[in-house]
């Protein structure tokens, strides 16, 4: 005999979680959002993610709409993309999301791998703050220089870069110190992927 009571349980679904109940109600509960997770140079590319959403809709809209298209939002569309990429790069050094190869620590000892990732955290230190020296240093020698059609200075993209460049300095040191307490890195070990490290 077939019991119209009995509770449906989808499968992958855990008994105590009732998605559907005796009445044939459906019942789910999300998990709570916790915007802890996010940085803060996170929430400044989603800044710069919105501005430069609106700007292309702008563009889109009097381009269409109008049929009059204003001249300077694609020039300004330009350089918000630049600063959603160089602002992302540090949230995405936090979680340690970039590309791996991670080829040889699977054929090399567990000595040499230690060795080698060490060597990649400082190497990738190193490349950032140096980085940051040389958007500053593009940046004296920019001057005065403006942008094409709008009327601000071409310093406001680079010290956006530099700004990125700068935390995913921080970041990269932050993760490094990560591994080394660790003991091994998301290249010895990819299934450790970091998430929300720092």
């Amino acid at each position: 005999m077939n019991d119209q009571s009995q509770v449906v349980v989808p499968q992958g679904v855990v008994p105590d979680e009732q998605v559907i109940d005796a009445s044939g109600h459906f019942h789910v509960h999300d998990a709570p959002i916790d915007l802890k997770l996010y940085s803060f140079e996170a929430w400044v590319a989603f800044a710069f993610f919105w501005f430069l959403a609106a700007d292309i809709f702008y563009q889109f809209f009097t381009r269409y709409a109008l049929n009059n298209s204003a001249s300077w939002t694609e020039e300004i569309a330009r350089y918000l993309l630049i600063c959603v990429v160089f602002v992302a790069l540090a949230a995405s050094v936090r979680t340690n999301r970039h590309i791996h190869v991670d080829l040889f620590y699977r054929l090399l000892p567990k000595a040499a791998c230690r060795v080698l990732s060490t060597c990649v955290d400082f190497v990738r230190i190193v490349f950032f703050a140096y980085v940051v020296v040389l958007t500053i240093q593009m940046m004296q020698r920019m001057g005065s220089y403006r942008m094409t059609i709008v009327d601000l200075p071409m310093n406001i993209v680079y010290g956006v870069c530099a700004f990125g460049f700068a935390c995913a300095t921080v970041r990269a040191v932050q993760i490094a110190v990560i591994h080394w307490r660790q003991g091994y890195s998301v290249l010895e070990r990819p299934e450790s992927a970091l998430e929300g490290a720092v």
